[in-house]
Order: structure tokens, then sequence, then C-alpha cells
């Protein structure tokens, strides 16, 4: 005879039950295995006993990567049947759901500027200052960045100016110099020019004057040779009587 359907329900006995768990998670997983390998499916397989233990089975990728690959795809599934099912009556719901948080987003506004205070509570006024600190110190943290990095901009800006400055101070300094030398040799050379103009060259005789004291010297060596030849004779006298 063969042998009848075994009715599934839970086994009472513990040792039985405990025997049973770990027959049927073997195979459990060796058929896993087996389906994963003839069809070239990834498989992921997790097994939890009635005290928490933890058994697990996967294919050569990682549990996370099918695990997350199984939550992207419930996901997508879930998105297009509740598309599929919304009804046209729902877009007013949406829209109600839309105005009340574009409210409340208004209302937070107009609290964070100090208006609409007096129906919130001690704890939602307490809440509302701790966030205002929080925005405070992120504002003055940036506003404290930003002078920083202006200062230094400041210093790196005013550092080439200064060198600027000094090169065009060293290019004057140069240029003066030169405009001193340049003077100095001129005044110079004028002071030649000057000497030279006060204290010209004695002229030449004029070929007159030349003339005149010649014809005078001849006259007067002339004049002298005729007084010797006058005296002449007196001298031949007196030279005989002595």
């Amino acid at each position: 005879m063969g042998r009848g359907r075994v009715q599934l329900k839970r086994i009472e006995n513990k040792i039985n039950r405990q025997v049973t768990f770990s027959k049927r998670r073997a195979g459990l997983l060796k058929k896993a295995h087996e389906i994963s390998v003839l069809c070239d499916a990834e498989v992921a397989l997790i097994v939890f006993s009635h005290k928490g233990k933890l058994f697990e089975y996967s294919t050569d990728s990682c549990m996370e990567k099918i695990l997350e690959r199984y939550e992207r795809y419930s996901y997508a599934e879930r998105q297009l049947v509740a598309t599929e099912s919304q009804p046209q009556g729902n877009w007013s719901m949406e829209y109600n759901r839309l105005k009340a948080k574009v409210e409340l987003l208004q209302k937070n506004h107009r609290n964070y500027m100090g208006e609409d205070l007096d129906s919130l509570s001690l704890k939602e006024l307490q809440n509302l200052e701790q966030q205002l600190d929080t925005a405070i110190k992120h504002i003055r943290s940036r506003k404290n960045q930003l002078i920083c990095e202006s200062i230094s901009e400041l210093q790196r800006k005013e550092k080439a100016i200064q060198e600027q400055n000094a090169v065009l101070a060293k290019q004057i300094k140069e240029r003066e110099k030169t405009v001193a030398q340049q003077s100095q040799w001129g005044q110079q050379e004028h002071g030649l020019n000057t000497s030279s103009y006060l204290l010209p060259h004695p002229p030449p005789p004029h070929p007159c004057l030349n003339i005149g004291s010649t014809y005078q010297e001849e006259a007067t060596e002339v004049r002298r040779n005729e007084l010797d030849l006058t005296l002449e004779p007196i001298y031949h006298l007196g030279y005989f009587a002595a």
C-alpha cells in the first residue's frame, strides 16, 4: 500500500521538531544550490530557526546585492500597481495633502521670522529656539570663513602692491640719478665753453704795424751808422794828440 498524505502541522515534540528542521533545512539548501547551478539563477535563501539562529545561502553574488535587487524590483512593482489602481478621485486628496503641507511650511516660516508665536507651546518654542541657535551658528561660521578669505585676499593684494611700489621707486631713483649725471655733464661742458670765450687768444700783429716798426728800426740803424762815421776822425785826432 502506498503511503498516505501527511498532514502538515506543527510538530509538538521538541526533539522531533529539531530533527525535522535539521533534515529539511539541509534538503532546502541542497535544492537551492541545485536550481542555481542547473538553471543559472541567482538564489538567496534565508532561514531563521525558532531560537533565532540564522541559516542562509546565496549564489556567487553576495547576499546584499541580491537583496538590494529584490528591494528595487519590489518597490517598482508596488509603485506600478499603486499608479494603476489609483482612481481619479484620489487626485483631490493629493491636492489637499499638498495644500496642507504648503500651509505648514508657511506657518513654520512665519514662526522662524518671529510671527504667530501665540499658538506655540513651551516645548515648541524651545525647539524653535534651538533650531534658530543652530542656524545662527552655521551662519556665523560661514560669515567668519568668508571674512578670513577676504582678509587673505586683501593681504595678498597689499603684498603685490607693495612689491610694485618698490619696483617703481627703484626705477624713479635710477631715472633721477641718470638725469643728475646728464645735468652735471652739461654744466661741465657749459663751463669749458664759457672759459674759452672769456680768455681769447691774442690777435696776430697787424701787417701795417709790422711794416712801420721795421722801417723805424732801419732808420735808427742808419742814423747810428752815420753818427759813428762822424765821430771816427775825432777819435783819431784825440789819439794822436795824446
